[in-house]
């Protein structure tokens, strides 16, 4: 199947499961979507029951499984949907609580990787399944970072106050490049492990080298955002035409893909950067007709890749191991997960609560809000043959199921226990 044939029916699906979900399961779209490729999903396991002949079960798992959901997800979707989602922040919030936001999408992420990792070790043993703790570290940085696109909607149909709306968004905005960072180190240093060669291992643990690789990533990133938004807000100035203004804002997110894979620069730090660079100041210059229709078309790419991305993660469990061991395994990693979030919540809150106010439920909010979405399954997906490799890869999975669909439905019920509307409000 080739490019436009995927993305042909991809779209078709998620136009037909959008519409079922919103004449029946009246869910959030982009949870809905994720459930009804789910239902679609059982619909086929169970007709490949009740009539093997068809072998439809084998023709869809192929299809699922030739279909290259990790690059697509890390190499296109990503810093389209991180540039659109820093788009439309606003800069100044962000600047008032980027202490929090820093903390949590830095020292919030590491501490929730170390405790996820050694967690998911002491789980997967008691499973009997056998995985290197360099791997259930590096599970750790996978399902750490947070998805901000499914909590957002919810926020804000949930009236969550400002404040705290902007730490959840501007660390889920940040978080990806951290959890991608530390990711591909300690990916690194388990293919080193596992080469069997002491210098290759020693190399890629040396202090000097990890620190060139971080600074890389993140300086190198941020860096490559801030060069090309400049850019980007440069040539939006110099015209006054709609389509062709569009047209090089999502040059610029392509440009900065490519020159970030080429140079080994974080993508999505770049992607952000860039977002929130000429959401500041590239759209100030627009006419007010070209600001809407900016926003209209990006709001449009930023839906529909979230559309197919949650529809995908529903297909892809044709592409998960599941013996009972690793189901066994993935559900309990469920708790264990949110206590690593708690942990990585706590830390950071506190320590900044010495100097501010962090405001009731905060914590809260933080940690049952962090969900996790397609990077976490991509990631997964990106990790290389080792042993236990398909346990990752099915507790992940699990993880992601439960994060978007039990927490991002129950969500604004919390926020809307800790923070409710005064009756005057809701009246008006």
């Amino acid at each position: 199947m080739d490019v436009l044939d995927a993305t042909g029916i991809l779209l078709i699906l998620a136009a037909a499961f959008g519409l079922v979900n919103y004449h029946v399961f009246k869910l959030p779209f982009a949870i809905g979507l994720l459930v009804s490729g789910l239902l679609a999903s059982f619909g086929v396991i169970l007709v490949d029951e009740v009539m093997p002949a068809l072998g439809l079960q084998g023709h869809v798992r192929d299809a699922v499984q030739g279909f290259n959901f990790a690059d697509t997800v890390l190499s296109g979707m990503l810093s389209v949907l991180l540039f659109a989602g820093a788009l439309h922040t606003d800069l100044s919030r962000l600047r008032r609580r980027r202490r929090a936001i820093i903390l949590l999408a830095s020292a919030g992420i590491v501490i929730s990787t170390v405790v996820s990792g050694g967690l998911s070790y002491l789980v997967f043993k008691a499973c009997g399944i056998e995985v290197d703790a360099i791997w259930c570290f590096a599970f750790g940085a996978l399902i750490s970072p947070t998805d901000p696109i499914a909590v957002l909607g919810i926020m804000k149909t949930a009236n969550a106050p400002p404040d705290l709306e902007t730490k959840v968004v501007g660390e889920s905005l940040f978080n990806d490049g951290t959890g991608v960072v530390l990711f591909t180190l300690l990916t690194g240093i388990g293919v080193a492990s596992a080469s069997g060669v002491p210098d290759a291992h020693q190399d890629a643990t040396s202090a000097g080298n990890v620190a060139i690789l971080v600074s890389k990533e993140i300086l190198g990133g941020v860096g490559l955002g801030l060069a090309f938004g400049w850019l980007g807000s440069w040539m939006l100035r110099k015209i006054d035409e709609a389509n062709l203004e569009i047209l090089v804002s999502v040059a610029v997110v392509f440009a900065i893909s490519l020159t970030a894979h080429k140079f080994h620069f974080s993508a999505p730090l770049a992607a952000v950067a860039a977002g929130l660079f000429i959401g500041q100041r590239g759209r100030s210059d627009m006419s007010e007709h070209t600001a809407h229709a900016h926003h209209t078309v990006w709001t449009f790419l930023d839906e529909t890749l979230n559309a197919v991305l949650f529809l995908l993660i529903g297909l892809v469990v044709f592409a998960i191991d599941t013996r009972i061991s690793y189901l066994y395994a993935g559900i309990i990693a469920v708790p264990a997960v949110l206590l690593a979030r708690l942990v990585g919540v706590a830390a950071p809150v506190l320590l900044l609560h010495l100097r501010e106010d962090i405001g009731r439920g905060t914590i809260r909010v933080l940690t049952w809000g962090g969900l996790k979405g397609g990077v976490s399954v991509a990631l997964a997906m990106k990790l290389p043959e080792f042993p236990g490799r398909n346990a990752i890869l099915t507790a992940t999975y699990i993880i992601v199921v439960f994060s978007i669909i039990v927490q991002g439905l129950t969500l604004g019920r919390l926020i809307r226990f800790l923070y409710p509307v005064p009756k005057t409000d809701a009246a008006s």
